[in-house]
């Protein structure tokens, strides 16, 4: 098998504290990455590499692990650029925007709604990002469920069942029947695609209760819980993601002090994924991320890509907004939005740069991955590694 070494890294992210610095970011300045087939075997300083069969010299610039973009919404059709246009001057954002998305989804072909998929998956692996989570929840029907994750399940293999995005507006006047047929007939066509089940617990969707026996009920079928949670205001998707020791509880915009303590509790089990792009593109109150992690809670970041109320594929642009608004620091940033998102799926073969972890990285053109908040919209990925193959 060929062995590949990066050589003449400026500055590496390894996100392994014990080497390097000894910080989370585990920095090696002047060094060497070796890739053999689709895995890290070598890290270390560039004058200690092992001899390879090929070599690619990164000439002073920065590598970090690919970005692990662990909250998508990217089956979908149409878009929503009227709802921006009227939010920008100055109706609120509210969760009912969905249904104009659910139309057009169910109007789309398989092959429009994959295309459509496709394009934007290309999109966010030019801006650096190698691992994908992505949801349905734009069909709202068993067929339409069902297809959205067949045609996700085609390229990425953390696909989430969110079929409780919001009541089918064909249950419009029966929430406790869609309920009935998200944890039954939908369930039932949907878990063999997907790995995660998901639900978005806020007003205008579905309540604690509601959630709890959808999570329940995907859970029984053997599907991870993950939470939409408090997103729009004060409720009970924090308490219910740490509860059922869901991987996630995304959103946590509105947090009570019980809130904020119970993920830091549950540290080791519930990562906070934030979304800053959704506060940007409704302009919303900013998760408060240093109070997340001053507390000790896990964070991770993401786009939460959608065509409603986020509607950006860039981790670099998330990572800046995270520092300038969210009370980020660089490194925990760039932390958060690699090593933070793995541990959103629980994987621990992405979002570092060790011998045995998947060759998933993003060389920058810059010295340091500093810039990527510090240059905000300056397409700084120049190469990206997916799986040891060179992709961009």
């Amino acid at each position: 098998m060929t062995t590949t070494a990066i050589t003449n890294i400026g500055s590496l992210v390894t996100n392994d504290p014990s080497v390097g610095d000894g910080s989370p970011l585990g920095l090696i300045e002047n060094a060497a990455v070796v890739i053999e087939g689709d895995k890290i075997v070598w890290v270390g300083p560039a004058a200690k590499a092992p001899a390879t069969d090929e070599g690619f010299d990164a000439q002073g610039r920065a590598l970090i692990p690919g970005f692990v973009d662990s909250h998508s919404h990217l089956v979908f059709a149409g878009d929503r650029t009227q709802e921006f246009n009227a939010r920008m001057s100055g109706r609120a954002y509210s969760a009912g925007g969905i249904r104009t998305t659910v139309a057009a989804t169910r109007a789309a072909t398989d092959a429009e709604l994959e295309a459509n998929l496709v394009r934007h998956l290309d999109e966010a692996r030019r801006q650096g990002t190698t691992t994908f989570e992505t949801k349905s929840g734009y069909g709202l029907t068993v067929a339409d469920e069902a297809r959205a994750l067949r045609i996700a399940a085609a390229h990425t293999e953390e696909v989430t069942y969110l079929g409780a995005h919001i009541v089918s507006p064909d249950f419009a006047e029966d929430p406790a029947g869609y309920v009935g047929l998200v944890t039954g007939e939908m369930l039932e066509a949907c878990a063999p695609y997907a790995r995660w089940v998901d639900v978005f617990c806020e007003k205008g969707a579905f309540d604690g209760d509601q959630a709890r026996a959808i999570l329940t009920a995907g859970a029984a079928a053997g599907l991870i819980p993950r939470v939409h949670a408090n997103q729009l205001s004060y409720g009970p998707g924090v308490q219910l993601a740490v509860e059922l020791e869901a991987a996630s509880a995304d959103h946590c915009t509105h947090l009570t002090d019980a809130d904020v303590d119970a993920l830091a509790q549950a540290a080791g089990t519930t990562v906070a994924t934030l979304l800053p792009g959704a506060e940007f593109s409704t302009r919303a109150q900013w998760p408060d991320a240093r109070r997340l992690i001053d507390a000790g809670a896990t964070v991770a970041l993401s786009t939460d890509c959608n065509p409603g109320s986020s509607y950006t594929s860039s981790m670099p642009f998330c990572i800046a907004l995270a520092v300038r608004d969210m009370r980020m620091t660089p490194d925990e940033a760039l932390w958060s939005a690699t090593a933070g998102g793995a541990r959103a799926l629980r994987r621990e073969d992405i979002g570092r740069v060790a011998p045995g972890a998947r060759a998933d990285l993003a060389l920058l053109d810059a010295p340091s991955h500093v810039h990527l908040a510090y240059r905000p919209g300056v397409p700084l990925v120049s190469g990206v590694w997916q799986r040891g193959r060179r992709v961009h």
